[in-house]
């Protein structure tokens, strides 16, 4: 249930979040006497190590920094050293001082000229000691699977395998109308809407509750799609291919990516109105509980009837964007399945221009999130770059020269784009797939993600903890707009070859895998100080012992100055923008997954585990 995250006034699902916290503070008041309590969470956080480091660690060849908190005005004695205890390097640090976002006062230490190997490293700087971290070649490739991972184990409509996830992860399929479920497989519209069901089944579901959104799946999946996309183009393509992933699908010939992929495009298509009814070719734009269920419900347990709502220009015109990149992307491993996808995208596309200004509505969030959205003017430049860069097509260019999103100057915020804010998806896509725009035009473009990737850079050198984000974006579902400005940055690497935007998007996952002001890795199963607690009905070991604690590789929102909920409006108050957050199940504001939060992950840790 995450809500948007950018500056421009936003509603999506701040109105749902009084009702999910009384539901919360509900089942914490059941929760069993073992399980860890958000006091024992609170204290964990408040009092980190004061040597913060990538706690999983550092690639030979990339950045090496970490960060001390230190009040001294002079450069501070560093010593780095291996498991047995012996000095592998050391220094001095550089005096960073006072850090807007943490409130800390920050020291760096340097020292990426190490490029030995090993495991168990610590790093001591004025008589404290970091967390141990490795430094190794391998260092991603765990993380890039078990981000990909998360993905599988959000399927609905299909059981989660012991043999893949593992035995504390199985679980029977969601939502295919198996009692006391009622399913995704013959879905009305909620009053008004329509007069008749949809087969909606399929699909990642959303967060931590059941709901399925196409504007979030849509960004989603682009991700997961256009991961593949770029590692094919640099020659990394067989990293992510078949028989690479956990997935049921693995060993038929199809890139393992793909497949989870196409798992959530398929459900994307099911959601567009069929012909012969009103408003044919758009997508419906969510598909979610009557009511919020409480925590934990287990899918196949979700009692709740399910509803279909109205559709939207922006869902549309997200279906159109993935379904395009399907179309290219999955061509020459599925044809027919490839023209599916562009029959799919040529039709939403149409419909969106019929019905240009359909905008879901903010009230609209009993059950599920509204992820509404008042601009769809980037959705149009997104998709229309997409359809143009499959099928080069006059219409789909004029579309795309014509927007006034493709001569913006400022299309790439400092605060990352979003399922909100997509035009720099267009941006990208035209910048790095083959087209026939002007060479001018092509020249222009690439420059805006360069230049777009210097902008990220500045922000980093200017901090305490090398974070592409200002002090001002710690908002809900930060740690997702942190992986999307890395993403860009890897981007600029890939036009360039410029080292400095690879050691930026490397130096992206040092925040999130630990060197920030909580000293807190905000990826389970990654770090020492890792979270465990994730929002999540079905991985909520913390409220009820049977079930376990999100999967390896699921990544938290992360730090959120507007404590948006009663377990962190009562544990954070007053805290610095980069410290609010808490380990704790209840805090949904600052803990929950979701999907296009991982993806950005999954995509980073992809170029991140890339060698040669």
């Amino acid at each position: 249930m995450p809500v948007p995250l950018l500056p421009r006034p936003r509603g999506a699902r701040t109105a749902t979040a009084l009702l999910t916290g009384a539901l919360l503070l509900i089942a914490a008041q059941s929760a069993p006497a073992g399980a860890d309590s958000p006091t024992t969470q609170a204290a964990a956080s408040a009092a980190p190590s004061a040597v913060q480091v990538n706690q999983l660690g550092y690639l030979p060849d990339g950045p090496k920094r970490a960060t001390v908190v230190s009040a001294s005005a002079t450069a501070l004695p560093w010593r780095l050293r291996d498991a047995a205890g012996r000095t592998a390097a050391s220094g001095s640090t550089t005096v960073r001082g006072a850090d807007a976002a943490s409130g800390q006062s920050a020291h760096l230490v340097d020292f990426s000229s190490y490029q030995g190997a090993g495991t168990g490293y610590t790093l001591t700087v004025d008589g404290r000691t970091s967390h141990p971290f490795d430094i190794r070649a391998n260092l991603y490739d765990g993380l890039r699977t078990d981000a990909m991972s998360f993905f599988y184990q959000q399927r609905s409509g299909i059981p989660i395998e012991a043999s893949l996830a593992g035995p504390a992860y199985a679980r029977p399929a969601g939502h295919l109308g198996v009692a006391p479920n009622r399913g995704d497989t013959a879905v009305p519209c909620v009053s008004g809407v329509c007069d008749y069901t949809r087969d909606v089944r399929g699909g990642w579901y959303d967060a931590g509750d059941q709901g399925k959104y196409v504007v979030n799946g849509g960004l989603a999946v682009w991700q997961l799609v256009n991961s593949f996309e770029r590692a094919k183009r640099t020659g990394h393509a067989a990293a992510l291919g078949d028989s690479t992933l956990r997935v049921p699908e693995r060993g038929n010939g199809m890139p393992d990516v793909l497949d989870e992929g196409r798992w959530e495009l398929e459900f994307l298509m099911r959601m567009q109105i069929p012909e012969g009814k009103p408003r044919a070719g758009m997508a419906f734009h969510k598909v979610h509980d009557a009511a919020w269920t409480g925590l934990p419900t287990r899918p196949e347990q979700d009692a709740e009837p399910r509803e279909l709502h109205a559709p939207s220009t922006a869902a549309t015109l997200n279906l159109a964007a993935a379904a395009a990149q399907c179309a290219r992307v999955y061509a020459p491993y599925d044809a027919a399945f490839a023209a599916r996808c562009l029959d799919s995208a040529r039709r939403a596309w149409a419909a969106a221009q019929a019905n240009p200004n359909v905008l879901a509505p903010s009230s609209d969030s009993t059950g599920g999130g509204a992820y509404d959205d008042s601009e769809v003017g980037d959705e149009f430049y997104w998709a229309a770059a997409e359809l143009y860069a499959t099928t080069e097509e006059a219409r789909y260019r004029d579309a795309v020269t014509s927007s006034p999103y493709h001569t913006a100057s400022d299309v790439f915020t400092p605060h990352g784009f979003s399922w909100q804010d997509t035009a720099p998806l267009g941006r990208l896509v035209l910048a790095t797939v083959p087209n026939r725009l002007p060479a001018t035009d092509l020249a222009r473009v690439r420059a805006s993600v360069i230049s777009a990737a210097d902008g990220q850079l500045s922000t980093m050198a200017g901090q305490g903890y090398g974070v592409p984000l200002p002090a001002d974006g710690y908002v809900w579902g930060s740690n997702g707009q942190v992986a999307n400005n890395a993403t860009v940055m890897a981007i600029a690497y890939e036009l360039t070859k410029q080292r400095r935007y690879r050691t930026g998007a490397l130096e992206t996952l040092d925040y999130l895998l630990g060197r920030n002001a909580l000293g807190q890795s905000y990826v389970t199963g990654y770090g020492e100080h890792a979270a465990q607690n994730q929002h999540h009905r079905f991985w909520a070991h913390q409220y009820d012992a049977s079930l376990p604690n999100p999967p390896a590789g699921s990544i938290a929102g992360g730090a959120n100055a507007g404590l948006q909920d009663p377990v962190a409006q009562e544990k954070l108050p007053g805290c610095a923008p980069a410290a609010c957050y808490i380990d704790d199940i209840g805090s949904y504001s600052t803990n929950e997954v979701a999907i296009n939060w991982n993806a950005p992950l999954a995509w980073l840790a992809a170029f991140a585990a890339e060698r040669g």
